[in-house]
């Protein structure tokens, strides 16, 4: 899974802003900023990723920030940050840490991407920036001959690392240089760039668990539980009448089904004992299970009637929830 997000070079920054805002230490950089560069850039997708791998339950804890070396980097990469998963396989350190595997690359790609589609589609990849052709002009020529200087530099070495000759590169850098002061640039790219099947290996080996519950008859056994988050749980939730032979628990079990499908993924399932049903929903990783008895039928009293147990995977918890609240309570955390 990749994407490729396209900024200005910083020249171009600068010349609109005054100067070019740089990361004043580590962490998320907040939301973004029409002056940002290059390295704000990088860092805030950094963090974003991190972000979207915590949201969908793998923790901080789980994850390792690796920051390539200068000699690991590729060539026109500036930075590139992996993000990596301690595997339960993963190579350990010499403290005994899991190391981690790779999930993810960011890297700040400069404009290595649309430059080589230029190049070798023989199209020109530049755009035009209304508002760096506005402010060039008032830039003082000091500022101007800076700038100018800077992206000559960057797009000569960038065309001599495609084996172009130096005077050929030399040309083709001054032609572009003297572009950028008409408002017209190659843009850079920040591009995470993730695998989904070692992602999904990750969220399998974070969520497996086994631990200790009570059977039927209250005698302790182990579970087996795939702790999905609910935002990724294939299953949201399970729908189970409490016996199949009493029709009008079928009959309202399949009334909360059909009444939450549109919602989410639901499943139903009245084959079994109650704690059976409720332990092969575990091993699938669904987080709620909901029990349709007599009290739903209001045999036990009123107050009771429409309502349903409404089981937590993890905690094993159980709520009595009126049937009309369980939309919103169950897309409340799987959104």
């Amino acid at each position: 899974m990749e994407l490729e997000f396209f900024i200005r070079p910083d020249e171009a920054t600068e010349a609109i802003y005054g100067s070019v805002a740089t990361p004043s230490g580590p962490g998320h950089p907040g939301e973004p900023q029409p002056n940002w560069g290059w390295r704000m850039w990088h860092q805030y997708w950094v963090e974003e990723r991190f972000r979207f791998y915590e949201n969908i339950g793998l923790p901080r804890t789980s994850l390792v920030e690796y920051w390539q070396k200068s000699e690991e980097l590729a060539h026109y990469a500036r930075a590139t940050v992996d993000i990596l998963y301690k595997f339960p396989f993963s190579k350990r350190d010499e403290k005994g840490e899991l190391m981690g595997e790779e999930l993810e690359g960011v890297a700040a790609r400069s404009d290595f991407d649309l430059s080589q589609h230029q190049r070798f589609s023989g199209k020109s990849m530049t755009v035009f920036d209304e508002e760096l052709k506005g402010a060039w002009p008032k830039l003082d020529d000091t500022k101007k001959s800076a700038l100018s200087q800077s992206y000559f530099e960057s797009r000569k070495k960038y065309l001599v690392k495609m084996e172009e000759s130096e005077a050929k590169a030399e040309k083709q850098a001054r032609e572009e240089s003297e572009a950028l002061s008409k408002g017209y640039y190659i843009p850079h790219v920040i591009e995470p760039s993730a695998g989904v099947d070692r992602l999904a290996l990750a969220l399998i080996c974070n969520a497996y668990i086994e631990d200790q519950a009570p059977d039927e008859k209250g005698k302790m056994e182990t579970r087996v539980v795939m702790k999905f988050h609910p935002r990724i749980a294939p299953v949201k939730v399970a729908v189970f009448p409490l016996l199949k032979n009493k029709p009008e628990l079928v009959k309202k079990a399949k009334e909360v089904r059909d009444l939450l499908r549109p919602h989410m993924s639901v499943f139903y399932d009245e084959a079994g004992a109650i704690g059976r049903r409720y332990r092969r929903q575990d091993e699938a990783g669904t987080p709620f299970g909901i029990t349709i008895d007599f009290e739903t039928l209001g045999e036990k009293g009123p107050e009771l009637q429409d309502t349903v147990t409404l089981r937590e995977r993890d905690s094993m918890k159980q709520d009595r929830v009126k049937i009309a609240e369980l939309p919103q309570r169950l897309l409340a955390t799987i959104r």
